[in-house]
């Protein structure tokens, strides 16, 4: 027995000596190492991919009894291939309008479909998953989570048992936390993706909770009596004596659905889309701390836990509480990665300054929409549009504003649940997320872009995959998806393996309806694998310098070096070929393997060249 207990003594000592090593090996202000080298995929789970039918979601489980949100009479899951226009027959009521019914649809998307599915991502090349929520919550998109501490019940393969264990536990005392089978099954997904050599980072809002939380549920049960009614900002609570509920409080941006953790410790004026400095309430937040240990190093074993997070709507929470945050991220997993929402100062225009959140004591990186808008107006066929010039300076001026671990470590975002996908968005000409969905814009296209959408979109991509700061997909557009500003993004996968209905093309507009095919698209996945792999493939692309050398009119030109090797890439955006200057020698056309001579290149009409 002794001979165990020393044995065991030395093995601890031995797992904490590689926690040490591992919290010493990143300097606690600059982003870990592996970010320059990731390529994100952003996975949105209820729309990935049913792998488990026998734990889809039910009517009772989407209801939000205290807001009186139940499930339509009728209620089903949506078939994976219906026309994402066409209403659910349980869609009867006329007061709602189509949007608010897609609130109700489910698809049954779940872990095991993602599980599934990682020999494809494997395969496809990207090395890292942006997880959107899944802790347990009654919504499609989990912000508003019901537990933070548990993975959604639905998402794993055992939802009654789940609740059987949950039941049993005191939620604010983390030593009776027990471990579900849906949470199970997330430990194996990031076994399993480590395994594959893909990190995992998980996306969480610190900043409100669902109505279904169980600090809002005693709440409600016990009013101004409750423990937890100092973690929320109440104004009045329930009188339960009349047949009103007089309750007030504040929710995220006055939705009820998300009521609001309370700010304290405010010196600063709070004001959205600007950094301010503040709290979060100590019970709450001594809360979320012990949640962030859980998923980062479960059973004590970073190894087996997330890699990271991404955090919601990050400029709503005070810099005081991200920096007391980042300690106990980075002290319980050393390399671990943060990045942050950090997107509108004042819609749809100026974009908020990253630097306060990517100074070193808050986040590694932001989602760097800043980098993806110019792009947009340079590449597609804009009313905005830019030239050469406008692009370089746009992106050197974000660029130049952060310190040069950060800019490698961003992630550059395209498209998201938030945002319409990269096709559509490229298909119209207006300003970038401001009108984009029919029901805002008659004119706004939702259908199926038109040939020469698609190769500016791959022309842009080529751009992204060369250029600073991590690319990132968001599920879908490598299948050659398209659709609209939220919800439309949030349509389930068109994996090659199905068949989908003919979705509706004129959807809100008035006259004959006529319908686009739709399906994957081997051509655009094909292309996005070729990118994928040329980055992979050369550091130089991750983690070398860059420098524009030709900005004329549409035609961009930058070298990407390091010492080692140089990687010149010429990209045309007009309809006219133009000719570029790069240094003589002989070269290979990495895209294509020809060997063609420098000088004087010349670079066709929508189209890009990568030279070595």
């Amino acid at each position: 027995m002794r001979n165990v207990v020393l044995l065991a003594a030395i093995l601890s000592m031995g797992c904490q000596t590689n926690t040490q090593q591992q919290v010493a090996s990143t300097p606690f202000n600059q982003p870990p190492d592996w970010a320059q080298d990731a390529i994100w995929y952003q996975v949105f789970v209820e729309r990935f991919s049913n792998g488990d039918s026998s734990n889809d979601p039910t009517a009772a489980s989407i209801a939000i009894p205290p807001l009186q949100v139940q499930a339509p009479v009728g209620w089903h899951i949506t078939p994976w291939g219906q026309n994402w226009y066409q209403k659910d027959d349980y869609a009867t009521d006329t007061t709602r309008d189509f949007n608010s019914w897609l609130q109700f649809r489910r698809y049954g998307g779940d872990l095991q479909g993602l599980i599934n599915k990682l020999d494809y991502l494997k395969d496809l090349g990207i090395n890292a998953l942006y997880i959107n929520p899944i802790n347990d919550a009654p919504s499609l998109h989990k912000y508003d989570a019901s537990y933070y501490h548990h993975v959604d019940v639905h998402f794993g393969p055992d939802p009654e048992g789940d609740r059987a264990i949950i039941a049993k536990e005191n939620p604010n005392d983390p030593a009776t936390w027990q471990w579900t089978a849906a949470d199970k099954l997330f430990l194996q997904l990031i076994e399993q993706a480590h395994q594959r050599n893909i990190r995992v980072v998980l996306d969480y809002s610190w900043n409100h909770t669902g109505t279904l939380f169980w600090a809002w549920q005693d709440v409600l049960k016990n009013g101004a009596n409750s423990a937890y009614k100092d973690w929320y900002n109440i104004s009045q609570f329930d009188d339960p004596a009349t047949p009103t509920n007089e309750m007030q409080y504040a929710g995220w941006l006055n939705i009820p659905s998300l009521p609001e953790l309370k700010k304290v410790d405010i010196t600063t004026e709070r004001k959205i889309g600007h950094p301010y400095e503040g709290n979060i309430n100590k019970g709450a937040k001594e809360h979320i701390f012990a949640v962030t240990k859980r998923w980062l190093a479960p059973n004590g074993d970073t190894s087996k836990g997330i890699d990271g997070y991404r955090l919601d709507v990050a400029d709503h929470v005070g810099l005081g509480f991200w920096r007391e945050w980042r300690k106990v991220v980075r002290q319980t997993k050393g390399d671990a990665y943060l990045v942050g929402e950090v997107w509108w100062e004042q819609w749809p225009d100026p974009f908020m300054n990253p630097v306060p959140y990517t100074s070193g004591d808050v986040f590694d990186a932001v989602m760097f929409y800043h980098a993806y808008r110019s792009a947009k107006y340079f590449f597609s066929k804009s009313d905005f549009s830019i030239d050469a010039k406008q692009l370089a300076d746009s992106l050197q001026f974000e660029w130049n504003r952060l310190q040069k671990a950060n800019r490698y470590a961003m992630m550059n975002v395209s498209s998201t649940h938030d945002a319409p996908r990269l096709l559509t968005c490229f298909y119209n000409p207006g300003k970038y997320k401001f009108r984009a969905l029919p029901k805002d814009d008659p004119q706004y296209k939702t259908g199926k872009p038109d040939a020469e959408t698609y190769q500016r979109v791959r022309l842009y991509l080529l751009h992204l995959f060369t250029s600073v700061g991590g690319p990132q997909i968001w599920n879908g557009e490598e299948m050659g998806m398209w659709g609209g500003d939220d919800p439309d993004p949030r349509k389930p996968l068109w994996w090659k393996e199905m068949s989908f209905a003919p979705e509706t093309r004129t959807n809100y507009q008035p006259g004959p309806k006529s319908y686009d095919s739709v399906g994957f698209n081997q051509q655009h996945f094909d292309w996005y694998k070729q990118l994928i792999a040329l980055r992979n493939k050369h550091s130089v692309l991750r983690r070398g310098d860059i420098a524009f050398t030709e900005t004329n009119n549409k035609l961009l030109v930058y070298k990407r070096f390091d010492g080692k090797q140089t990687i010149w890439v010429l990209l045309n955006a007009g309809n006219t070929e133009a000719t570029a200057q790069i240094p003589t020698g002989d070269y290979t056309n990495l895209l294509t393997g020809v060997k063609q001579p420098g000088g004087a290149v010349t670079v066709p009409p929508l189209q890009g060249v990568v030279l070595q």
